[in-house]
């Protein structure tokens, strides 16, 4: 064998096993985004599973106060309406906006219903209320979860170099699940 044979031989198996770590190593990037898209979805399920229960709950938390605050009927229509819209919405942006939109009008309809203490004396009400409060929690612990898994996600997509594969295949970052309402966010006053 001719030197020049080794040398030709001794580069293409460089190249080869160049070739194979780098082979190795988007394979690895390319599971990591699938496990980081997975570990989305899988908190986003859990989410919804809490947004469903409230979905459930609402009709009998409005009917509720519509026997006691009949002249709201423009905030409890606007609830129901929320509700609607978050229930039917189709994909996951069109949800985290209704049911965004439907914390905003549960919010209003706390307000009113502190206008009627005979229903806040209510059982029934209470314990509605007292649910939806739960669910409240649950949700919002839900989203925390999902927006770390969305933090996670988002950093193997923009960091170097599993960008680069993350581009290749068409992942692209996801939105957080956030309050589009700048009142929202504000810390409440309290007065005495």
């Amino acid at each position: 064998m001719q030197t020049w044979e080794i040398v030709l031989i001794a580069v293409f198996s460089v190249i080869g096993f160049l070739a194979f770590v780098f082979v190795c190593w988007g394979i690895a990037i390319y599971n990591k985004l699938v496990k980081g898209g997975v570990g989305v979805d899988e908190s986003f399920s859990t989410m919804d599973v809490y947004m469903k229960k409230r979905h459930d709950l609402i009709p009998n938390y409005v009917e509720t106060v519509r026997a006691y605050a009949k002249h709201e009927n423009e905030t409890l229509e606007g609830v129901m309406k929320a509700r609607y819209s978050a229930m039917n919405a189709a994909t996951t942006a069109e949800k985290i906006k209704g049911e965004t939109a439907l914390t905003r009008t549960l919010g209003r309809l706390y307000k009113v219903t502190e206008n009627y203490p005979e229903l806040r004396s209510n059982q029934n009400f209470l314990h509605l209320q007292g649910k939806l409060s739960e669910l409240e929690n649950e949700i919002a612990q839900s989203r925390k979860y999902y927006n770390a898994c969305v933090k996670d996600y988002n950093k193997i997509v923009l960091m170097f170099p599993s960008n680069l594969i993350a581009k290749m295949f068409k992942f692209e970052c996801l939105n957080y699940f956030e309050l589009e309402n700048v009142e929202e966010r504000a810390v409440p006053k309290v007065q005495f």
